[in-house]
């Protein structure tokens, strides 16, 4: 697909979002994840019409949780390899807009459970776009746009250090990159195979390494340290000098919602896979993320590195999001140091008594105020 121009500058303001948002039927996957949570509130204060369809939370606390109760939403609990309770849960929504997000999104439990991973984000998304399908094909259908949220490490990582661009190889040496690399071409094959003609685009979205308050899911940076921070312990890190692209998580979400509009007003433009990462400066080792972070903390402890055997992961992981900028007008809009402020500032209210789902709240209003 080319990209000959971007959107018209009206579908880049904050503006034609919420006049694109608001009163629009979605269908969210994932919401008791951490991006899951962040997305439905986001949706709440935007005025759509939210159906979400996922797991019991996998942490406790959760951000899913403690955001809660979801009066505004319909939330379904369900598994993604009930392949029926899905597809009736997408039909009772008769979405516009679907957003996946749902997934098993760790590497280390990816090692522990490999089959459960490939379940989830295979199988898992070939259940959704079917779902989806079975809508797109209905007489008067209304679904418009489906956007499947895979991951920065869907690419063939050959470690030489470079930015990856969206034509660049897939690959995936461990089971959760595999996995998601393979959501990739199965999102593909039904977009050529069962979408064409049908009025509903369908495009995916890689992300790089996400930060924001609300996150305590095991084995991640920040949500290890927080946990560090309340036993008094060092927090012991795996591969302390690897370099991924840290943002803050408001950032993917808002190429998401972009991109999905973008499929709706502008399919024969939009891309059909995207990057969105974080500024050049926010290409940052573990440690270096870490001293930042705990910088915050007046409790905050010096990290050690994990002198255990250790799987193998990707030693240095960049991306380029410059066709998400040609092509959706989008851009990251804080810098790294901000994210981390922003990421602290929600953890450090949190742990003072402030209320999760407020927090998050403001932190998305002030993001909205630094779009155009």
């Amino acid at each position: 697909m080319t990209h000959p121009s971007p959107l018209p500058l009206p579908s880049q303001s904050m503006a034609s979002m919420q006049r694109f948002w608001h009163g629009r039927r979605v269908f969210v996957t994932g919401q008791t994840g951490f991006k899951g949570a962040w997305l439905c509130l986001w949706l709440e204060r935007l005025g759509a019409h939210v159906t979400a369809y996922a797991l019991p939370p996998a942490t406790d606390p959760s951000l899913y949780g403690l955001a809660g109760p979801w009066a505004a939403q319909t939330h379904v609990q369900g598994d993604l390899a009930d392949a029926r309770a899905l597809t009736e849960a997408m039909h009772r929504a008769d979405p516009q807009v679907v957003l996946h997000l749902a997934a098993q999104a760790l590497v280390r439990p990816g090692y522990r459970d490999p089959l459960g991973t490939f379940a989830s984000n295979v199988m898992g998304t070939a259940n959704v776009l079917e779902a989806a399908r079975t809508l797109a094909h209905r007489p008067q259908a209304t679904l418009q746009a489906v956007v499947s949220v895979t991951s920065d490490k869907v690419y063939d990582n050959p470690e030489h250090g470079l930015p990856f661009h969206e034509g660049d190889s897939l690959g995936g040496k461990d089971p959760y990159s595999a996995s998601k690399a393979c959501a990739e071409l199965v999102t593909r094959c039904w977009r050529d195979s069962f979408f064409a003609g049908t009025g509903t685009a369908v495009a995916t979205a890689r992300a790089g390494n996400v930060i924001g308050g609300g996150d305590w899911a095991e084995a991640r940076l920040i949500p290890d340290l927080i946990r560090a921070l309340d036993s008094g312990t060092p927090l012991v890190i795996r591969y302390p000098q690897s370099v991924r692209p840290w943002q803050h998580v408001l950032e993917p979400l808002a190429g998401y919602l972009r991109l999905a509009q973008a499929l709706v007003e502008s399919p024969d433009s939009a891309p059909e896979a995207v990057n969105f990462g974080p500024p050049a400066d926010a290409f940052l080792t573990v440690a270096d993320l870490l001293d930042a972070f705990a910088a915050h903390f007046p409790e905050g402890r010096s990290w050690v590195p994990d002198s255990g055997p250790l799987p193998p992961e990707a030693g240095h992981l960049t991306l380029d999001h410059s066709l998400a900028t040609r092509t959706l007008g989008w851009q990251p809009r804080l810098t790294t140091a901000q994210t981390v402020d922003w990421t602290a500032g929600w953890y450090s209210g949190w742990r003072a008594g402030q209320d999760a789902r407020a927090l998050t709240l403001s932190q998305i209003e002030q993001y909205q105020d630094l779009l155009p």
